[in-house]
């Protein structure tokens, strides 16, 4: 029984510092050029290709539901001519960002948690230690940096897919005039809105290519090892978004803590 206790209470510290170890890991090798370009380049357009359908498929319907809930609700105000300036804070600040980060999780985090454990599993990581090369910048770290430039784009390719789904619902369907839609969108939305989205996309990259590559670098256990490591890349990447998008939008489009 005391075994147990002091497992449930180490196990968490124990996690704790080995995400620390390798995040330092990893800052190291950057630091230090131990890493390839060439990796990165390919992580991404791997990633880039994997999410980009995902991502905008998902997020269009969900601009043209909002449409269509927002022109139904504003019709009790004869406020039509508002339902952009809704879409400009909800779509741009928080769904396309959030939802893009998840997606990505989802499809990319899972793929490079798996890749890295298989390659543990395997051994392949413990050769390239034995070989001199650094597992951390030739494994590890060009999955994270093609997560950091991937995510922020995806995050503006989504809010414009998220915006035009509800611009088909309320200009096509509703016949709100495009003049109208647009004043009002250009109105809402300025450059800070924009920087922020991708900044969030930015934050969102980081923190799942660091649980991915955490989760996948240090796996055990065999197939099953690996996949609940996968497993635990998209539970922890979808709690950890969810719960960091709040401190972001506070401090980031000022609203209270």
């Amino acid at each position: 029984m005391q075994r147990s206790s002091q497992s449930t209470v180490t196990q968490p510290l124990q996690a704790l510092g080995s995400f620390g170890y390798l995040a330092v890991d990893i800052a190291r090798s950057l630091i230090a050029g131990r890493w390839s370009a060439r990796e990165v380049f390919t992580h991404a357009s791997t990633l880039a290709t994997r999410c980009f359908v995902p991502v905008n498929v998902t997020i269009f319907p969900f601009g043209a539901v909002m449409g269509l809930q927002g022109m139904q609700i504003f019709d009790m105000f004869s406020a039509h001519r508002l339902v952009s300036t809704l879409l400009a804070q909800f779509v741009v600040q928080e769904l396309g960002p959030v939802l893009a980060a998840v997606l990505v999780a989802a499809q990319g985090g899972s793929s490079f948690a798996a890749e890295l454990g298989t390659m543990r599993i395997k051994e392949e990581i413990s050769a390239t230690e034995v070989m001199a090369v650094d597992p951390v910048g030739w494994h590890v770290t060009p999955r994270v940096l093609a997560m950091l430039l991937v995510v922020p784009l995806l995050v503006v390719v989504a809010n414009f897919f998220g915006i035009f789904g509800s611009y088909c619902v309320a200009v096509g369907l509703y016949d709100q005039p495009h003049g109208v839609f647009m004043a009002h969108l250009t109105e809402n939305i300025g450059t800070w809105d924009l920087l922020c989205s991708a900044l969030k996309g930015l934050f969102f990259g980081a923190l799942v290519g660091l649980i991915a590559t955490w989760k996948g670098f240090y796996c055990t256990g065999g197939a099953e090892g690996v996949g609940r490591a996968v497993n635990d890349t998209v539970v922890a990447s979808v709690m950890f978004i969810l719960m960091f998008n709040y401190l972001l939008s506070s401090m980031l489009f000022g609203g209270s803590w």
